[in-house]
């Protein structure tokens, strides 16, 4: 699909705009990818549909409003924890987990303010990360989500819910047997988790969505859930949890960022990216137990950290080659300008 005839219109490039932000929570800048995950949350719920656009709406809107970067903006960076941030917060203070609720007026103008709030975290973020030449990643939507899902609390206008979802291994029976579904269903679901999504159906077609884009990027993306599961497995993680894709979740980003997106790829680059994968997995865990006492969830905390520690560390392995976050593309458009450039010998 080529946009570039509708961008001369404002209004349809400002939802061009929006739909690459949908698409960049899995570094899709693209507005078809964006499109189609759009229509897997709604195939699970028009609830946490409509909510992620609004949150991209509103965050990409204050982008506009404050003048920031006009590449940023239509690339869909500052949309994309607005985003993750709505879908959150309907999802952890829902009675139902999987389809979610229709806010409250008071829960309407919280998600409002909050999504604006990631835009300027974002950009925060982003000049406190430049020395180090990596991303902001999702940890703008993370901050803004654990304080303002503590804040729910207080307010007796806002209904906080029950909390629903479990956010710790330790609350799945240990007992029940690894069975088929378990793999299938936890795959797809570890997925769709990165949307919020308890819907595994829905997560193969969010996966569908990214191979518009980068059929890498979907690989990995199946990489990242597949190897997850088989970690928790083997560790005797509990079966409930990787039927839901709590493991997978963090680590199918992680995938996705290592495995060519932030660092071309090459086999040593897949080796580093499966340790980070394996790293991912365990750490949800640990996050999760840390924060259950009090009734946060983990989001995609384990994923920034883990991918954050690993491309800065990446610039002292010579072995391995970092792709400025400004150049990031697709990983077989990162991999195709670094072997016609000058250093083509050094990373294949």
């Amino acid at each position: 699909m080529d946009t570039r005839q509708l961008e001369g219109n404002a209004g349809a490039a400002f939802a061009i705009h929006v739909l690459r932000g949908i698409g960049q929570v899995v570094f899709q800048n693209n507005p078809v990818s964006g499109l189609i995950i759009l229509g897997a949350l709604f195939f699970n719920s028009w609830i946490y549909g409509v909510i992620c656009l609004l949150g991209a709406i509103v965050a990409t809107l204050t982008a506009r409003v404050l003048d920031a970067d006009d590449g940023l903006i239509a690339d869909g960076l500052f949309g994309f924890n607005g985003a993750l941030f709505g879908l959150a917060l309907v999802a952890f203070t829902s009675a139902n987990f999987r389809t979610g609720a229709v806010p409250s007026p008071a829960m309407f103008v919280y998600i409002v303010f909050a999504a604006a709030m990631t835009s300027v975290v974002f950009s925060a973020l982003g000049t406190l990360l430049q020395p180090y030449k990596v991303a902001a990643l999702t940890m703008p939507f993370v901050l803004v989500g654990w304080l303002f899902l503590f804040a729910v609390l207080k307010f007796a206008n806002i209904e906080a819910g029950p909390l629903a979802k479990p956010v710790s291994p330790d609350q799945y029976a240990v007992a029940a047997a690894y069975i088929l579904p378990t793999w299938y269903m936890g795959i797809g679901n570890a997925i769709g988790q990165i949307f919020f999504q308890d819907n595994w159906i829905a997560g193969y077609l969010i996966l569908l969505g990214i191979a518009v884009n980068s059929r890498v990027s979907a690989l990995m993306a199946l990489l990242g859930a597949g190897l997850a599961a088989a970690v928790a497995a083997i560790f005797g993680g509990p079966e409930g949890a990787i039927r839901d894709g709590l493991f997978g979740y963090n680590a199918a980003l992680t995938a996705m960022a290592l495995g060519g997106f932030f660092l071309i790829l090459t086999w040593r680059s897949f080796l580093y990216t499966l340790f980070g994968i394996v790293v991912t997995t365990w750490l949800w865990a640990s996050v999760a137990i840390f924060l259950k006492p009090i009734g946060m969830p983990v989001l995609t905390s384990t994923f920034v950290l883990v991918t954050w520690l690993m491309l800065i560390g990446a610039q002292g392995f010579k072995a391995l080659v970092p792709v400025p976050p400004a150049q990031a593309t697709t990983p077989e458009g990162n991999r195709r300008r670094h072997l016609s450039g000058p250093a083509m010998a050094a990373a294949a």
